[in-house]
């Protein structure tokens, strides 16, 4: 599986604004995140907001404003954020939710004896990426650096 450019940045991003929020009582600005990370701005815009849309974070406007998690870190899973910024994350469409029908995707689908391979493969790595909360992440200490130059 490779992911985008955008699921790799959405997700150093919001760790990151995960790690300022466990030292900064207050919004952190997108423009801080965006330096720290080395994302544009505008890509960083775009991102957060489909993670607003989802409930992932909160904005707060004005002269302090900024980005705050909208739920506990424990609450939001790597395969929450990675299925929202790269879409379906199947390695192959036969079993993708973008084909409820599998027959859509390749005739062979009902007689395939490679299908539950792929099926397995799937269900793998979506419960693996379901396992992981932002809360794990940030407890395994894999700090970004980049905490430094927000808090």
């Amino acid at each position: 599986m490779k992911v985008s450019k955008r699921t790799e940045y959405g997700l150093r991003a919001i760790v990151t604004l995960a790690e300022a929020a466990q030292t900064a009582n207050h919004p952190i600005p997108l423009r801080e995140i965006a330096e720290a990370e080395a994302i544009p701005d505008a890509f960083l815009d775009q991102i957060f907001a489909l993670m607003r849309r989802e409930g992932l974070v909160k904005s707060v406007r004005g002269a302090n404003g900024g980005y705050l998690l909208a739920r506990d870190p424990a609450e939001i899973s790597m395969g929450q954020i990675i299925k929202l910024l790269e879409g379906d994350v199947a390695p192959i469409g036969c079993v993708s939710d973008d084909f409820p029908f599998p027959e859509e995707f390749c005739s062979k689908a009902g007689r395939c004896s490679t299908r539950n391979v792929w099926l397995k493969l799937n269900e793998s790595i979506m419960r693996t990426l379901d396992g992981i909360s932002l809360a794990d992440v940030l407890a395994d200490g894999q700090s970004t650096a980049a905490l430094s130059v927000i808090s």
